[in-house]
Order: structure tokens, then C-alpha cells, then sequence
């Protein structure tokens, strides 16, 4: 869901980094979206060489993906091959996140690690190689302590999924199959709108992406031994399943290169993302529950991590009551967790349904979890820009998921009937409502009005607003921050330390308003 805002604020992440002149590129993908080399000339009007470094660089910051489109070639002949570009909105938007993901990885893993992650983040796609020649221009230490630490790091960072090869350069999208085709056809014309790019870029990033096995692969090919013995294969994880997973992988990993050092690897946002979202759960699940629920659905997340397929996966893989206890006495405050207690927060678990019971195995609600964590947060906009009254009357609508007339609503809601219409027009003009006029003919002709919450095009609304918001805050900060440059100079201002003062508050305000977008956008 990339709003008019979203891209406005995402211009703006990409003005800040690279400057205007990639900017106006990304912009030109974003609002258009995937088109040709000759194309993005044609509509930025820059040089052709302008246009290919800006598009070089959003690619080594995993803005911008090319790939080539196949299609049908006409009077019998063959298929052509399109070079295409599409902007990844979503790889863009995470920029701001980079310091969340660098709290993940120092929580969970050592300073070298943290020190990696860092590298690969501020400069978008590294080779092992790389990642050890900063190290040693860092480090007064010899080159093989240096070497082997980077090594032991960077693999402590693919075994958490924190970093992943690379996707293909050009991967080639075929033409849609009949059905894919006769499927297309029976979508409605907005539905098309809404999500034909959205499953383009699905697509692209498919093809584009390594295989399982490869994409968290490390393999290092040394030299032959002295005797004259065959090359040693060392992995990230050289357990004997590997092993035996090497000679199935040869031709593949010959295919791309002979030394893993060439291999470019990046930050897997993907699994931050993951992580982030399952931080939320644990939040609002703290918010309405006591703490040995907390520790039960923080062990049944870790336990069932690495069965997530996509970040937006709706329920977590079934756990038995025996395999969840294994888990919660894994961790120090677990251990003093009984199995009864353990029984008696997944029932608590069940009622809000943040866990849902069948026989005998409990599995999370990913997505009953994020639906009452968003109607809270449009819930508390509400409340803070339109007072309580209407706060009880949007409840009711967004809880009875169904049309009402005027007077039920006020009736029911214990508002006066003059100030319901006042602030249900109110909620209606600002896109908060969705409003139906009921004719009545007989006798007397009468007109009933009728209000629902419509939340697919409310959220998309909240998510627009968070958009400007973000943008408006991301404005003030850079203003704030140039007043604060040009006062470093006078001796002791006091207005230094405001401005500072006043910064990071507005920077503590955009993590915050971040995490209600993630919500929306991202989880």
C-alpha cells in the first residue's frame, strides 16, 4: 500500500542520503513504476548518464531493482528481452529503521557483529572481502586475528538471518501462463489498481531472490593441499546435512563464482522486520496481560521463528503444551514458570484470542493480534482530535462492522442527538466514515442517514495521514538541525541546547510514529 505521502516521505529519505539528482530518478520509478533506461530519460529529462549512475546507486543501496521483462515478439518472431527498473518502496522506508536494526543485533549478538551489520547498512552491498579490509583499516591487529574474527562474526549473522546474499542482477520475468491470464480477468477493475504493481514487484523480487539453500550459504573454496589432495569445502555451518548439500549445490555456487569473496552480500531487512513485528506482539500483549503471559508468547515466537515464511504470515506453526514449556524454561526468567502456570496463561492467551487452541496444540493469531492493535490506534486518533463522544460513537461503528442510522448510534452511544450528526458529518468529511443516504417513499417522504466504518479504505486513510506526518516531522528535524549548525559557532549559546534538546524530541517522536506505520504498512 504506497500512498500519495508515502512517496512523497520516501523522496524525501532518498533526497537526504544521495541528493537531488537520485532522488529525482527514484521519484520517477515511484510514481510511474517499472520502466526502461530510455524511458526514465525521457520523463526526468537528465543525460542517459545521469540517469544510469543514480540508478547504479540505488541499486547498491537495495532501492532499486532491474530486471528484464519477456515479451511475446510479433509477426513470428522471437521474444524480446526489456531491461526494466522498479523502485522497492518498502527497502527505501526501512532506511529510517536502520538504527532499530542495529539495537536488534547489539541485544542479541557481540560488538563485531554490530560493527558488520553497520558497514553493510551505511553502504548497501559488501564482499566478505570488504568487510575485512574495514576491519583491518580499523584494527592495529594482525591480518589472520582480523580475518578470522570478521569470518566468525559474519557467520554468527547468517546463522541469526541477519544478512543474506544478494539477489540476481537481472532476473527474467516470463510472460504471465493462460490461467495466470483468465485469473487476471475475473479481478475488478480497482482491485487491479490497487495491486498490479504491488504484484509486479512481488514477482520481480521472487525471481530475484537466491534459493533457500544458497541464500544463507557461505562457502569458501581454499587452495589445493600441498599432497595434492582435492579443495576443502567450509561452511557457515558445516554440519554432515551440509556437507552432503555441497556436491548437490556445486554446478549452482560454480555458476556464480570460485571464491565466496566476490559474493556481495546485504542486510536481510526481511528478517529485522520479522523481529520488529514480533516485538509488537509481545507489547500488546504486556498492554492487556500479566508477565507469565508475556514470557509464554515470547517463548512460542522464538520457538516457531524460523517456520515463518514471510514476515506477513497469519498464525504461527501448532506447538504442543510440552513443547511450549521446553521453550519457556529456556530462558532465566522461565525457569520459574510451573507447567500449570504455563496452561494457565495460554488460557489466558485465548480470551483476548491472541492464541488459538486445536486439539491439544496452540498456535499465535498473527493477525487477530495487528487487528486490535490498529482498531487501538485509529481508536486513540479519535479520541485525541475529536474528543470523547465521538470516540464511543466510532467504537461502536468499527466494533458493529455494519451500516447504522443516526439515532441508534446516538441512542446507543449516550450522546445527544443534535451533537451526533454535528460529529458524525465531522468524521465523515475527514474520511473517517463512510456515509449512506436511505430514501423513504410514502405518505411522507423521509431521509434516514446511515454510517459504517469502512476499514480497508480508513486504514489506507491513517496510513496516508502517518505518511505526511513523518514527512512533516522529517522537515522540522532537518530545520532544527541546520538552526543547530549555524549556532556550533557562537561561545556557549543557550540556544544550542535547545535546539538539541528540541531535536531529539522530535526524533524520538518520528521512532514512535514509525512503529504505528510499521503497523499499518509493514506487519
Amino acid at each position: 500500500m504506497v500512498t500519495q505521502h508515502g512517496i512523497k516521505y520516501a523522496v524525501l529519505l532518498i533526497t537526504t542520503h544521495f541528493g537531488d539528482l537520485v532522488a529525482k530518478v527514484c521519484e520517477c520509478l515511484l510514481r510511474k513504476g517499472p520502466l526502461t533506461l530510455q524511458a526514465i530519460v525521457r520523463f526526468t529529462e537528465l543525460t542517459s548518464s545521469q540517469v544510469k549512475n543514480s540508478l547504479l546507486v540505488l541499486i547498491q543501496h537495495n532501492c532499486v531493482q532491474a530486471f528484464i521483462l519477456e515479451q511475446p515478439g510479433s509477426h513470428g518472431d522471437g521474444a524480446k528481452l526489456n531491461s526494466q527498473y522498479i523502485a522497492l518502496f518498502n527497502n527505501i522506508i526501512h532506511r529510517w529503521r536502520f538504527p532499530k536494526f542495529l539495537t536488534i543485533v547489539s541485544q542479541k549478538l557481540d560488538k563485531q557483529c554490530v560493527e558488520l551489520i553497520e558497514a553493510l547498512l551505511l553502504h548497501g552491498r559488501l564482499t566478505l572481502k570488504q568487510m575485512s579490509d574495514r576491519a583491518k583499516s580499523a584494527q592495529n591487529e594482525g591480518d589472520d586475528v582480523i580475518l578470522d574474527a570478521v569470518r566468525e562474526a559474519f557467520i554468527k549473522l547468517l546463522n541469526a538471518h541477519f544478512v543474506e546474499r544478494c539477489p540476481a542482477a537481472e532476473p527474467v520475468l516470463t510472460k504471465p501462463t493462460e490461467e495466470e491470464t483468465s485469473a487476471r480477468k475475473r479481478v475488478p477493475k480497482s482491485a487491479k489498481i490497487l495491486e498490479g504493481k504491488e504484484t509486479l514487484e512481488q514477482r520481480v523480487l521472487e525471481a530475484a531472490t537466491p534459493s533457500e539453500a544458497l541464500r544463507f550459504l557461505l562457502v569458501t573454496r581454499t587452495e589445493p593441499a600441498a599432497d595434492g589432495g582435492k579443495d576443502e569445502n567450509n561452511s557457515s555451518s558445516m554440519t554432515v546435512g551440509k556437507k552432503r548439500k555441497l556436491d548437490a549445490l556445486e554446478s549452482e555456487t560454480e555458476g556464480e563464482a570460485t571464491d565466496e569473496q566476490v559474493v556481495l552480500w546485504r542486510a536481510n531487512f526481511e528478517e529485522f522486520i520479522r523481529r520488529l513485528r514480533h516485538k509488537a506482539f509481545i507489547e500488546n500483549v504486556r498492554a492487556c496481560l500479566d508477565d507469565g503471559a508475556v514470557i509464554v508468547i515470547s517463548a512460542m515466537l522464538e520457538a516457531t521463528r524460523t517456520a515463518e515464511k514471510k514476515v506477513k504470515t497469519e498464525n504461527s506453526v501448532p506447538l504442543s503444551l510440552n513443547s511450549i514449556y521446553e521453550e519457556v524454561i529456556k530462558s532465566e526468567e522461565g525457569r520459574n514458570i510451573t507447567f500449570d502456570r504455563v496452561r494457565a496463561s495460554l488460557v489466558q492467551l485465548s480470551c483476548p484470542p491472541f492464541v488459538k487452541a486445536v486439539n491439544e496444540s496452540y498456535s499465535i493469531d498473527f493477525k487477530k493480534i495487528i487487528e486490535l492493535a490498529q482498531n487501538d490506534e485509529v481508536e486513540s486518533i479519535v479520541l485525541k482530535r475529536y474528543g470523547r463522544d465521538a470516540y464511543r460513537m466510532f467504537r461502536l461503528l468499527s466494533s458493529t462492522a455494519r451500516l447504522l442510522e443516526t439515532d441508534k448510534i446516538a441512542d446507543t452511544a449516550f450522546v445527544e442527538k443534535k451533537d451526533t450528526t454535528k460529529i458524525l458529518y465531522k468524521l465523515w468529511k475527514d474520511d473517517y466514515l463512510h456515509m449512506e443516504k436511505l430514501q423513504l417513499t410514502g405518505a411522507r417522504q423521509s431521509q434516514f442517514l446511515l454510517w459504517k466504518v469502512n476499514k480497508n479504505t480508513l486504514w489506507e486513510h491513517v496510513l496516508d495521514e502517518m505518511f505526511h506526518a513523518a514527512l512533516n516531522l522529517s522537515l522540522r528535524v532537518a530545520h532544527e538541525l541546520e538552526q543547530e549548525k549555524e549556532l556550533l559557532n557562537l561561545p556557549q549559546d543557550k540556544r544550542v541546547n535547545r535546539l538539541r534538546k528540541v531535536r531529539l524530541l522530535l526524533e524520538s517522536s518520528q521512532m514512535k510514529l514509525d512503529d504505528a506505520i510499521m503497523l499499518f504498512h509493514d506487519f
